[in-house]
Order: C-alpha cells, then sequence, then structure tokens
C-alpha cells in the first residue's frame, strides 16, 4: 500500500490556477480543516463538509488536491441525479439505437448480440475514476461524465480526490446508494463480474451539503462531518472577511477589503433573506469593484454602489 500524503503548513494561501472558465483563485487551510481532512484521509472515510452557500465547501475539496499533487474529480447532484451516475454511466439510448440498427443491418445475429452486450455501454463515473483511473481511461472513449483535472506529472500512483458537490440536491436514494461503494469501497458496474476496487492509494472524498435536506443516519456513519460556519460576533467576522479577501485580492488595497468586510457584516445584521450572503458574495463585489476602477478611493465608492446587486438576492414584490 502506497504511503499516504498528509495536509500541513496551517494558514499558508495556496493559488489554485485558471482551470477552464474558472479564474484563478486562492485558498487558506485552517488547522481545524486540516486535522478533518487528514482524519478522512488516514481513516479512509469520506469528509462531508456542511455550509451555507458560498463558504468554501467546493473550493476546500480542489485546494485539497492541488496540494496533496492529487487528481481532481467533481461531479455536481441535482434533483436528476441517480446514485449509479456517481459510479457508472448506463448509455441505455444508445443501446437501442444501436439494437435498431443491428436489426435492419446486421445478418449474423450471434455477432449483433455481442455488440450490444451490458458492458460496451457503460462508462465510468467519478468513483470510478477516483478508484482505478487507468481501467477507466481505456473504458471512457472519450465520455466524461464528470470534470477531471490532473497536475503536471501526475500518474494514477498519486492519488486522486473527488469531489462530490451538493449531494442534498438529489433525492434521498443517492446518498444511500453510495453505502456500499463508501463501505465496500468497491462496486460492481452493470453487465459485468469484476468488481471495481481502489487501485493504489485510496482517494480523498469530499461529499458537500447544504443542509438542506437531512441525510440518512447510515450515510453519515459512514463519513467524518466538517462544519464550515461564518463567524457570528461582527469582529471575528470581519477579520475572517478580510483574512480571505487579501488572500484572494493581493493586488487590492486592504482598506477596500475592510470596507467590503463592514458592508457584509451590517448586511447580514440586517438581512431577513436566508441564506444571507456570505463570503461568495463578498468575494464578488471585491472582484467586480477592482475590475470596473482602479483607484482605491473609486473602489470604495463602487462597493457603496454595487452591493445592492451582490448581497441582496431576494427582494420585495415583484422579485425574482
Amino acid at each position: 500500500m502506497p504511503k499516504l500524503k498528509f495536509l500541513n503548513d496551517p494558514g499558508t494561501a495556496i493559488e489554485l490556477p485558471q482551470s477552464g472558465s474558472m479564474p484563478a483563485e486562492w485558498h487558506v487551510f485552517e488547522p481545524r480543516t486540516i486535522q478533518a481532512i487528514n482524519a478522512a484521509i488516514a481513516a479512509r472515510r469520506p469528509l462531508l463538509v456542511r455550509g451555507d452557500p458560498g463558504v468554501g465547501k467546493s473550493q476546500l475539496a480542489r485546494a485539497a488536491a492541488h496540494r496533496l499533487g492529487r487528481a481532481f474529480i467533481s461531479f455536481v447532484v441535482d434533483s436528476r441525479t441517480e446514485s449509479r451516475d456517481l459510479l457508472y454511466h448506463f448509455d441505455a439510448v444508445q443501446r437501442l439505437a444501436d439494437a435498431q440498427i443491428y436489426g435492419h443491418t446486421q445478418k449474423d445475429v450471434e455477432a449483433a448480440r455481442k455488440k450490444l452486450v451490458e458492458s460496451n455501454y457503460v462508462k465510468p463515473g467519478p468513483f470510478w475514476w477516483a478508484y482505478a483511473w487507468t481501467d477507466a481511461e481505456k473504458r471512457s472513449a472519450g465520455y466524461s461524465s464528470c470534470r477531471r483535472e490532473r497536475p503536471a506529472n501526475w500518474t494514477p500512483e498519486d492519488g486522486c480526490t473527488v469531489l462530490i458537490d451538493e449531494i442534498d440536491k438529489g433525492e434521498s436514494d443517492v446518498p444511500n446508494g453510495l453505502l456500499e461503494v463508501l463501505g465496500a469501497r468497491e462496486f460492481t458496474p452493470l453487465g459485468t463480474t469484476t468488481p471495481v476496487v481502489i487501485d493504489g492509494v485510496p482517494p480523498l472524498v469530499v461529499i458537500t451539503t447544504n443542509a438542506e435536506r437531512i441525510l440518512p443516519d447510515a450515510f453519515l456513519r459512514r463519513c467524518f462531518v466538517l462544519s464550515l460556519d461564518l463567524p457570528k460576533e461582527r469582529h471575528d467576522l470581519v477579520a475572517k472577511l478580510v483574512e480571505r479577501g487579501t488572500a484572494h485580492f493581493r493586488k487590492v488595497d486592504p482598506t477596500v477589503i475592510k470596507a467590503a468586510a463592514e458592508l457584509l457584516a451590517t448586511e447580514r445584521e440586517q438581512s431577513p433573506q436566508t441564506p444571507r450572503p456570505g463570503q461568495a458574495e463578498f468575494l464578488d463585489l471585491i472582484r467586480a469593484v477592482s475590475e470596473i476602477e482602479d483607484e482605491t478611493a473609486a473602489q470604495i465608492s463602487q462597493l457603496n454602489a454595487l452591493k445592492q446587486f451582490a448581497f441582496q438576492k431576494r427582494g420585495g414584490p415583484g422579485a425574482l
């Protein structure tokens, strides 16, 4: 079994490179977060990360992958997601289409049946990539059900971090359907008899939830749990936001970042909306004013002008 690598150096800001349309970002690991990630790695259990939208749950997983030198695999759950989508995708539509074509063109029935076996239409999902990257690569044939990033000079022996984002957006059968793969650490795809097992370094599995749905107890028992919450006291909240803002925007004057943090703190104290605006909105506001204006005074002025668009997502009568 390859030796496991753990996170260290809390408080160090690390840069996450641009990926596709996603801009470059910065992430600062706190001691408590590092402890939770290292515990999940050591115990070979998934880390369930709870917190309000925009608090940094998804970025945490990508940052951990980057820091550990692992490939990063991500899948966003929605209302149509089935539990097996996290393991593999069975293309029933393509199989039906091929069956119709073979029915008209193939005279050799036995040859057509071999082409139409279920295993030929099974494509790897995020857990398959995380457990057995090389096998998944052979079977994917260019199909992709999940986003994947690999560091330079990465090999499958370096391991993966897989992010299952917003699991509470799916029905209850999604977390229930993961009990076997999280417990036994293997699964058998449709139409095959050989299970997919972990090949090399066990993946770090990070699962996020906005706590919009109660997750099954059996699922929770298989997870380590980390709650990411912004501080409740104003002074602590502003200090936390300034720390995060400074890490993300190193060329922005600290007074602009402090002013944005104070505006968000006030909005959270006065806002009746749920969920209240948080770190994501704070960073978006700073990004907007820093792109629009170059001078510090003008940026602060823009903060006051643009805060309504960043913070006030739910309005009065007639609002969407």
